[in-house]
């Protein structure tokens, strides 16, 4: 399948703007907001665009100096330091949604190896990358655009590689794209580390 109509099909002029319409066409082509810019894009779908109001409003709002929270995890595994990086993690949780962690014991080289992992993946032709291309939370291994597109106000300019474990950690090597396989022992570093967070934060 080659990825040509992606802009036509998504892009489609029409006096009446259906978002839902244009939603599902665009979700149809399994090509991502990637499939679009291969397909020479030159003009931003309707759907990824934000209010001109709503873009001003947050111009206007944003404080100068924002440092997201960052949490040391070094010591985790001690009782008392323990207890003070769960409470620092629900803060952060609670309060922003997100957080930088350091001393995670995971090598740069390794998290390079990850991104440049997701990098080749994202790099592929349509063919390669269309059988991942899901909504079905279940999956271990999925692409899509946005988790909450047919729920959000507006989409966001933005593909995303989704690899999940089970309850048990695991996960079958051959669920990996290919061109991930290769690098496969690199994620279960930021897996442990992940989990080891959410185990001592639900305890």
């Amino acid at each position: 399948m080659v990825v040509s109509g992606v802009q036509e099909t998504v892009v489609e002029a029409s006096l009446e703007y259906d978002r839902n319409k244009e939603l599902k066409a665009f979700d149809e082509t399994k090509a991502g907001v990637k499939g679009l810019v291969d397909d020479g894009l030159v003009k931003i779908p309707k759907i990824f665009v934000r209010p001109a109001e709503e873009l001003a409003k947050e111009l206007n709002c944003r404080p100068a100096d924002v440092q997201p929270p960052i949490i040391d995890i070094g010591g985790i595994r001690e009782l008392g330091r323990r207890k003070e990086i769960v409470n620092e993690v629900r803060i952060a949780a609670a309060n922003w949604g997100f957080f930088q962690v350091v001393e995670h014991g995971i090598p740069l080289t390794v998290l390079e190896e990850m991104i440049e992992g997701v990098r080749l993946f994202h790099e592929q032709d349509l063919e390669a990358k269309e059988k991942f291309y899901s909504r079905d939370s279940t999956r271990s291994v999925r692409l899509n655009t946005n988790n909450d597109l047919f729920n959000s106000m507006t989409a966001n300019w933005r593909d995303t590689l989704t690899i999940s474990v089970s309850a048990s950690g695991t996960l079958d090597p051959n669920e990996f794209p290919a061109i991930c396989r290769k690098k496969k022992e690199v994620w279960w570093g930021g897996v442990g580390v992940g989990g080891l967070i959410l185990k001592f934060v639900l305890l």
